[in-house]
This record gives structure tokens, sequence and C-alpha cells, in this order.
């Protein structure tokens, strides 16, 4: 196409553009110009979409145009409070027939499915709204973050604690230094709340029929092929490694976002864990490769900002462990959350705080009494973390480049961290003749995505997808 051409269609399509975007003002009093909508695509409808949706909807405010859901049980009350709105069990063909009709994408399924979808949807240059954790793999979240900066879109991953007022308050005070130089970090939760550690159907050989509203290949999408049983949907598929990323997947987007903000953590440099052991019989330990632990205790190593302090060491637990507090924090005191909690060490003090950095506090509290402490300088999203869906919306609508708390720069590097622990999990529980030589601290080359010393944990890296799914 020649310059002069070019110039004119970009003239005639900025006129036409002008044309029709219309001032509210002139529209009238609580009148929104369909210029002002935003136009959603749902992939997924049950579960925490439900949410996700009525959130992004904010009732009218902006529009859902099209759905998607492989399981027409879950996607029964979206269909019928839009029926106008396409209804599709397969995404590709979504993105093939409507694509010209949305501009943005929410995705809320299962972790294995995040990416390949996120992906699709940003290739055509549509914003988009991803569930956490952001991907099942680490491989995966380093090539979604690359692709919203190669596609400039505008991007936010689902833990909405980081959008809130408490977030803000913990990493204000934290850098403020408050509690002086951290170097240790502790986070649990009380997570899983599903099965975990038990023996699968597959590995049982056990199926059942698949119900007629389910298309199941489509369910397992990249995923190897197995047979339905009704243990793995809807929800429980947390709990099985082909399909979730389990308690740490789950809550560690969550509860490990405050310290990677606070604290400004990069990549870690190493990682190691123990898990909970699961007994087939007497005496007979049981290794279900198929299943996520049911607890484990991970520890993470990170290079630290401050010249003062050398490293920082992040500690991980869930299925009910808790870390070992300092002497003098009376435990039911200080965390009342039945989800978990967060505490910061530092050389002159800690901060206890709870789920997406709720109720933050300093201790020993009789030594920080009546301190006057530094304000966040605005809060994310008018004080309200039932707001982050609403603030990626309103981001859209201002085009790349407007912000959001948990914008694909900042969740991919949580999520890529967040998985080292299931990497090392998973590398945990290898055997080879009859010895452990997966339970080692694994060393970690962030920039290539790469365990130097266990060649055997790297397989965790990326997965390879079934069939014609790609990234």
């Amino acid at each position: 196409m020649n310059s002069s051409r070019r110039k004119f269609l970009e003239g005639s399509a900025l006129a036409a553009a002008s044309f029709f975007i219309v001032p509210r003002h002139v529209l009238g009093r609580g009148y929104v110009a369909p210029s002002d909508r935003l136009n959603i695509a749902a992939v997924g409808c049950g579960g925490k979409a439900d949410f996700n949706i009525q959130q992004a909807y904010n009732k009218g405010s902006d529009n859902i145009v099209a759905l998607c859901d492989v399981d027409d049980r879950m996607s029964k009350k979206y269909r019928e409070m839009f029926p106008k709105a396409p209804y599709f069990r397969d995404y590709r063909k979504m993105l093939e027939q409507e694509a010209k009709n949305f501009d943005a994408v929410i995705v809320t399924t299962p972790d294995h499915m995040h990416a390949p979808i996120a992906m699709a949807a940003m290739q055509l240059g549509k914003h988009v709204y991803v569930e956490k954790p952001l991907t099942h793999d680490i491989y995966e979240a380093r090539m979604l973050t690359e692709a919203a900066r190669k596609y400039r879109v505008v991007t936010q991953m689902g833990n909405q604690g980081s959008s809130g007022d408490d977030t803000r308050k913990v990493e204000t005070w934290i850098q403020d230094g408050q509690i002086g130089r951290v170097h240790t970090v502790y986070c649990w939760t009380n997570r899983p709340v599903w099965p975990q550690g038990v023996r699968s159907p597959k590995d049982r050989g056990e199926s059942q029929p698949v119900p007629a509203e389910v298309d199941w290949d489509l369910w397992l999408g990249t995923a190897p092929v197995r047979e339905y049983h009704e243990a793995y949907m809807p929800f429980r598929w947390r709990g099985y490694w082909d399909f979730g990323t389990g308690a740490l997947g789950d809550m560690g987007c969550h509860f490990m976002d405050v310290p990677f903000r606070a604290l400004k953590l990069g990549y870690p440099t190493s990682v190691e864990c123990s898990v909970g052991s699961v007994y087939a019989d007497f005496f007979r330990e049981a290794f279900y490769d198929d299943v996520c632990p049911p607890s484990s205790a991970i520890h993470f190593t990170f290079p630290s900002n401050d010249r003062k302090v050398k490293e920082i060491k992040l500690s991980w637990f869930d299925g009910g462990i808790r870390p070992q507090l300092p002497e003098g924090i009376p435990y039911e005191q200080v965390f009342t959350d039945p989800n978990g909690g967060i505490l910061f060490i530092g050389t002159k003090g800690m901060l206890a705080a709870e789920l997406f950095g709720n109720k933050p506090r300093l201790l020993p509290a009789d030594k920080f009494e009546g301190r006057r402490l530094p304000e966040p300088e605005k809060p994310l999203v008018e004080g309200k973390t039932d707001g982050h869906q609403q603030q990626w919306v309103k981001a859209c609508k201002q085009g790349y480049g407007a912000y959001t708390s948990s914008s694909f720069d900042e969740s991919g590097p949580l999520t890529e961290t967040v998985l080292m622990g299931n990497l090392a999990t998973r590398s945990y529980m290898f055997r080879e003749n009859g010895k452990f030589p997966g339970r080692k601290k694994l060393f970690w080359d962030g920039a290539n995505m790469k365990i130097t010393n266990f060649d055997y944990a790297n397989q965790f890296v990326r997965r390879q997808y079934r069939g014609s799914y790609s990234l």
C-alpha cells in the first residue's frame, strides 16, 4: 500500500471514529455511550469465572458479548443471562468467528489451559485477564510476559490482593525501613482444601461415562489423554499435575505476591523442599507422581537488593504446616485468618499480615505502639480488592500502557517464582536405584530458565502439549 493511500485510510478511520464517539454530556446524564463500554469474551463460565464475569460486566457498564465453556452445566447461568452472546465450547472457534466483535478476553479455566488461550487472544490484539496462577509452567509464564509487550495489550492476572490498600501499605512500610533490613519471609496457607496426595482414578484404572454436557476432549486440552472421572472436575483438578498446580499454585500468587512487591524480588537463585509422605500400605510409602503432595515446605533463596543483606530467604508452607515463629510471637493472637499468613523478619522488627497482605501490623507491638507510619501514595483501586477486574476494564479502554496492578510484567515473573516451588516438589519425588537424588538444593539460572545441577528437574520447566495445541 502506498503512503498516500495509507494516510487517506487512516484519516478516514479517524474521521469516522470522531463522528460516532459522542461525549457523555451531549447524550445526557446517566447515559453511557457504546464507545465507553468494553466488549468482553469469557472463556470459562463457572467457579471463579462467575465472580470475574460479574465484576467485569459491572451491572451493565460493560458488555459480555461471547461465552465459551467445555461444560454446559457451568455455563448455564450466563447463557441465560446473555442470550444474545454466541456460545462456544472450543475457544479456538470463538476466536476465529467472533474476534471482530470483542476487545478483551477473560480466561478462567483449569491452569493447564491458561497459556494457550491467553496467547491466542493476544496474538489477535485482544487484552487479557487471566486467573492465577498465570500459567501451568515456567516457560509459559515467560512467553506470555514477552507476548504482552510484543502485541501491546493490557493484561491482568487474577490475584486481586495486588489491587488492595493493605498490599500497598506493606510495600510502603517495608521499603521505608520500618523493620530494618528484611532477611527472612514466611508464607503459609491451609490449602489444599481439596484431595491431594491421593491415588488418582487413572492410577487405579477407573473411569466413568462422560456427562452429555461435557466435551471431555476439549476439557483435557493440552494435557495427555486419560479417561473421564468425576474426581477431576469441577475444581478438584487442582490436585493433579496434568491440570493444576496444587496448593502453591492456588495460593502462592496471593501470599507470595506481597513480599515479591515489597522486596522487589527477582528470580530465585536456589530452591529446596520436603513434602508430606503418603503410605499405600503398612510401612510401604507410595509415590503417586500423578498428584500433588498433601503438604510441602519449600525454601527459596533470592539475591538481595540491599548491599548489607547478602540474600533473602523465603519459605512457603502448605497442607497444615506452619513456620516456627520467633520467640514472643503467639500464633493464635497474631494470626487469625484460617487461610494463612505472612511474616517479614527484619533487623529492627517484624511485619505480620494475612491473605492479600490484609491487616498488616508491626511486631513486637509495644515497640511500635504510637509510631506514625508512612501512608501509601495512593490506593490501587479505590481501597477495594473487588475492583481488580474493573481496574483492568478501565485500563483496556485507555489502551496499552495504562496501569494495572498485576500486569504480566509483574505477574509473569511472580508466577515463574511460584512454579519454581512446584519444580522442586516434583523433583523431590524422583527415585533412582532406590535413592532420592532429587532431594537436594536446586540451583536456578533464571535468565535461561534452567536448573544447573540436576537436569532431571528441567523437564518441569516446559511440558509438551497434546495434539494441535501450541503456544
